[in-house]
This record gives structure tokens, C-alpha cells and sequence, in this order.
């Protein structure tokens, strides 16, 4: 096979789909990041009542994106949508410090999800363009994020607002996928 047969069939071959599943509390950002990702207006966004799918391109990568809502009620549901996830994207309010703890709480419960075992897990520490937002090492150090042994994950400053930090997020996730489609 010649290098211009083999350029056409990498050309013609369809782009490797990537399940993501995007977590977090209510108003953590979590709409705003998945329509800043999918470059769509972010003026009108309201509280997401069951889950939002869309379809982002991305390094040669189509990540189908579960943004599922962050309601109390709702978390219980969240299980239904961890089978076949090859990323989890996890969002915090950097500036809520009141929820820390129970924000916390949910990321350590999802970690113990036998269905979400050794997949990679970004988490954005969001609206870092608020002055009172915590920083992501302060957040990191705060949930322990250091004791997590059995999985890759990243913490990654952004504001889903301004767009700041989410590529620098989004590269780690194709980095982080194409290492474990290999």
C-alpha cells in the first residue's frame, strides 16, 4: 500500500468517537463549559432539568458530551450514565466555598463507581474570572485530590464564562484518550 492510499484511508476514516460524561453541582458551570465547547452562545442558559448531548470536534476526536443535571434529586440518576464513559469532566464553582465539602463528597463517591474505574477524570475548577474564587491548588489540596492512585486525573483552572483554560482542559482530554484507545 502506498503513502497516498494510506493518506486516503486515514482521510476517509470516520473520527474516533469519545463518550464524556460531564458532572458536577448545580451551578457549577457545567452548560456554560459544554456550549463554550461547542462554541454556541452562552447568554441564555438555564438550570439544566435531566441532561444536554451534544457533539463537539476536537483534535480528530468526536466527543459526545452527557451533561447531566446537578440537582440533589437528580445525582441519584447519574449512575445511569456511567457505562461505556471514557472520560469523566468534573466542574466546580471555585467561588461557592460553601459547597466544597459536598461537592467534594460527590466527586469521592463517583471515584468509588465500579462502572467509572480507571477513567480519566478532568477537573475544571470554573469561574476562576470571579475575584473570590479559590484557586485550583487550594481546591485540589481542599477535596485531596492527591490520594487518587487508581485513575489519571488533572485539575484545570478555567472560567466557562471567558473561555480561559478550557482548551488547556480539552487537550488534556484527547491526550488522555488517545493514550488509553492505544
Amino acid at each position: 500500500m502506498g503513502l497516498l492510499s494510506i493518506l486516503r484511508k486515514l482521510k476517509s476514516a470516520p473520527d474516533q468517537e469519545v463518550r464524556i460524561l460531564l458532572l458536577g453541582l448545580d451551578n457549577a458551570g457545567k452548560t456554560t463549559l459544554l456550549k463554550q465547547l461547542a462554541s454556541e452562545d452562552i447568554s441564555h442558559i438555564t438550570p439544566t432539568q435531566g441532561f444536554n448531548i451534544k457533539s463537539v470536534q476536537s483534535q480528530g476526536f468526536k466527543l459526545n458530551v452527557w451533561d447531566i443535571g446537578g440537582q440533589r434529586k437528580i445525582r441519584p440518576y447519574w449512575r445511569n450514565y456511567f457505562e461505556n464513559t471514557d472520560i469523566l469532566i468534573y466542574v466546580i464553582d471555585s467561588a461557592d466555598r460553601k459547597r466544597f465539602e459536598e461537592t467534594g463528597q460527590e466527586l469521592a463517591e463517583l471515584l468509588e463507581e465500579e462502572k467509572l474505574s480507571c477513567v480519566p477524570v478532568l477537573i475544571f475548577a470554573n469561574k476562576q474570572d470571579l475575584l473570590t474564587a479559590a484557586p485550583a491548588s487550594e481546591i485540589a489540596e481542599g477535596l485531596n485530590l492527591h490520594t487518587i492512585h487508581d485513575c489519571i486525573w488533572q485539575i484545570q483552572s478555567c472560567s466557562a464564562l471567558t473561555g480561559e483554560g478550557v482548551q488547556d482542559g480539552m487537550n488534556w482530554v484527547c491526550k488522555n484518550v488517545n493514550a488509553k484507545k492505544k
